[in-house]
């Protein structure tokens, strides 16, 4: 399909970001690979100010915190009228996610279950977080990028809205999506470039050779040792050949010798 009949398409993949911060996302939204998927109209992507759905005219999003505690806490009716008021007749066919240190960690798996998706609401929170009824109401599901805890839930929803994006069909080429980390449960093999040698570094002979059985076994290994050497909790033994066992398990004895 051409450029301009997927400009002319309906999207496959619609965001709906809300936040108290909306200007957090002019960069990572706008740049790159996203804003070419957004250009070309194959994903569309809202920002939504919470604040905007306060009630009262100091625009109050945010109280203290029942039972006591340091810190403030997002109130449920701004953030579930935002919501429901948004996605209206399309609430029920929406994924609704919560940024949320305490969530459902976020890998590959989940990323490209997302992606099958047609709707996303994507709520970020703040402060000591937000008010669990708005969660219960909009049948949330949180959602963490790892085990740290940010200001904010923007960035982490920015990590969602590219690894999600970059699966959806005609974002980028289907190749590059087959061959990265974590595809297969591995990391992926180094990459090499021009110049052949860098400061006395050569580029491994092998991907020079134009051997291609050559170059995807040495690919292959490399993807082995570099996941036993630094995610090892990625392996799964079983599934491997008993020649890449023996690779794993030699690599994980180094590491063993270097620790």
């Amino acid at each position: 399909m051409s450029e301009s009949g997927i400009a002319a398409q309906k999207p496959l993949l619609r965001f709906n970001l809300f936040t108290l911060f909306p200007g957090i996302f002019a960069g990572p939204l706008d740049e790159s690979i996203l804003r070419r998927a957004r250009d070309r109209g194959i994903v569309e992507i809202a920002i939504h100010d919470i604040r905007d759905w306060a009630v009262d005219r100091h625009r109050t999003v945010d109280d203290t915190t029942y039972g006591g505690g340091a810190g403030m806490v997002m109130m449920a009716p701004p953030i579930v009228s935002a919501v429901e008021e948004t996605l209206a007749s399309d609430l029920a066919r929406t994924r609704i996610l919560v940024m949320s240190a305490g969530g459902r960690l976020f890998n590959q798996p989940l990323a490209e279950e997302l992606m099958a998706s047609a709707r996303i609401a994507i709520v970020c929170g703040r402060y000591e977080g937000i008010d669990y009824r708005a969660i219960e109401i909009l049948e949330a599901e949180e959602i963490s990028i790892g085990d740290y805890v940010l200001t904010g839930g923007e960035l982490a929803a920015s990590v969602v809205v590219d690894a999600v994006t970059r699966l959806v069909p005609g974002v980028i080429d289907a190749a590059s999506v087959e061959e990265e980390s974590h595809r297969e449960r591995l990391l992926e093999y180094p990459q090499f470039t021009r110049p052949p040698v860098f400061r006395e570094r050569k580029v491994p002979p092998v991907l020079l050779s134009g051997h291609h059985a050559e170059i995807g076994r040495w690919r292959r290994e490399q993807s082995l040792r570099r996941t036993a050497r630094l995610r090892p909790d990625l392996l799964d033994l079983e599934s491997l050949s008993p020649l890449e066992r023996e690779i794993v398990e030699q690599e994980l004895a180094n590491d063993r010798v270097r620790g």
